[in-house]
């Protein structure tokens, strides 16, 4: 985009620059509300009044983006705020898997129940499982 600008404004410039210089007639401006007259070159004038149209375009080109750039600003902190929770939730699912394997450890370390076992447990009377859960 940056290139076609150029393409485009460097020769408008140079037209327009040829274009003052070559009129280089006196001209007569008057200020209305003060009644003053000044009076200079027609070049001088027409590159005055270029560069005050630049100024003044560049200027609300900027106005216009404003709400676009607090858009941008509000996306900026929110982002580092999902950033911060992210890290956050990165550090406790490492904790998380860390305690998995911990666990899974014990369970390795635990004495096995063999199905048959299971199948037992299953039609003893709660009194029984109690007694034996006392005894352990």
């Amino acid at each position: 985009m940056g290139f076609i600008k150029t393409l485009i404004g460097v020769p408008l410039l140079i037209v327009i620059l040829v274009f003052a210089f070559v009129n280089n007639d006196l001209a007569t401006f008057s200020l209305w509300p003060f009644y003053v007259e000044i009076t200079v070159s027609l070049s001088v004038a027409i590159v005055f009044l270029l560069l005050v149209g630049f100024i003044l375009g560049n200027f609300f080109c900027w106005l216009s983006y404003a709400p676009v750039r607090k858009a941008l600003r509000a996306q900026k902190k929110q982002n580092k705020k999902l950033s911060k929770e992210q890290q956050k939730l990165t550090k406790e699912m490492e904790d998380l898997h860390e305690n998995l394997a911990n666990l899974k450890e014990l369970e390795a370390q635990m004495p096995k129940v063999s199905k048959w076992e299971r199948f037992k447990n299953w039609f003893r009377s709660s009194d029984k499982k109690e007694e034996e859960s006392e005894s352990k």
